[in-house]
């Protein structure tokens, strides 16, 4: 697995945060977790909680060690295909915990270690003052357009980008949008879809591995979200910023992205998300009142779109 020298988190530690998260859910609450940052699937908790000095991003649990340990060998080969394409990844350490209830499931984690959040990337824009171009947007889109391929995308959103000292470092990597040399897709659409409630997942899983998968191995496609997902982060300001620096580096054949086509974009995606949060938040209320059982997944909080 791919990790720094040194482990960023011991078994022990992360064995005992997993025990926190069981206690969150069996009470339906997030108290006791130090929560850094809401995703659309799942949450980055923080380790230790008084202190963070590491987060950790909890995968949806496994059916057994040989499903976790395929998903994290794809993600580690993943990360790997990344550097070799320039992306400078955050170093990222992949663990397999048995689940404390004791049921044959397995946890994954993905650890990084905890970043100044001023380096974060709607951090660094919102105390710029709005100009034509920003240095970081100009990277961003470079660097993109030279990771993506037929083998490798990229989710190039602004939230999953740190930006120090004009370094530009990726954080988001337990999706791993990879293919293998016959076209096929290697991530586990099983696991991602895993979250939605049951009637959902056959139909999300063929969406999904149609076009909302494969846009992210295509530059225009990729850029395009980064510049709408601005919205998402209340940065419209930088849009057109956005837009010059996705178009100065797309190719001679691609249609030019504008700042109207990134707005439509963003409220397509955005209802669609706001949908899936609350059929999930349904079926966790149909799960603890009717069935009486923990929901198995922690929720995010309010997601201003």
């Amino acid at each position: 697995m791919t990790a720094p020298t040194g482990p960023l988190i011991g078994d022990d530690e992360l064995a005992a945060l997993e025990g926190d998260v069981q206690r969150a859910l069996a009470a339906g609450r997030q108290a006791g977790l130090a929560v850094l940052g809401y995703g659309e699937i799942t949450l980055v908790l923080g380790w230790p909680p008084d202190v963070p000095r590491v987060a950790c991003k909890r995968l949806p649990p496994f059916p057994d060690a040989a499903r976790a340990s395929r998903y994290l060998e794809v993600i580690d080969g993943y990360l790997a295909a990344l550097r070799a394409g320039g992306v400078d990844v955050v170093p990222t350490e992949l663990h397999a915990l048995p689940s404390a209830t004791r049921d044959g499931r397995v946890i994954g984690w993905a650890v990084q270690p905890i970043l100044d959040p001023a380096t974060l990337g709607p951090a660094v824009l919102r105390r710029a003052p709005v100009a034509e171009t920003h240095p970081m947007l100009e990277a961003i889109a470079a660097v993109t357009a030279a990771a993506v391929g037929p083998r490798t995308g990229i989710d190039a959103q602004l939230s999953n980008w740190a930006w120090d000292g004009g370094r530009l470092r990726y954080l988001d990597v337990t999706t791993p949008f990879a293919w293998d040399a016959d076209d096929r897709l290697l991530l586990d659409l099983d696991t991602l879809v895993a979250a939605l409630p049951a009637p959902m997942r056959a139909v999300t899983k063929r969406f999904v591995a149609g076009e909302v998968i494969r846009k992210y191995r295509r530059a225009r496609d990729a850029l395009l979200d980064l510049c709408g997902n601005l919205h998402k982060e209340r940065l419209e300001a930088w849009v057109p910023a956005a837009v010059g620096a996705a178009n100065a580096v797309l190719g001679p054949t691609d249609t030019p992205i504008t700042a109207a086509e990134a707005r439509r974009y963003y409220c397509g995606d955005a209802r669609l998300w706001a949908f899936m949060l609350a059929a999930r938040r349904a079926d966790a209320s149909w799960q603890r009142r009717v069935r009486r059982r923990p929901y198995p997944f922690l929720l995010p909080g309010r997601i201003r779109r």
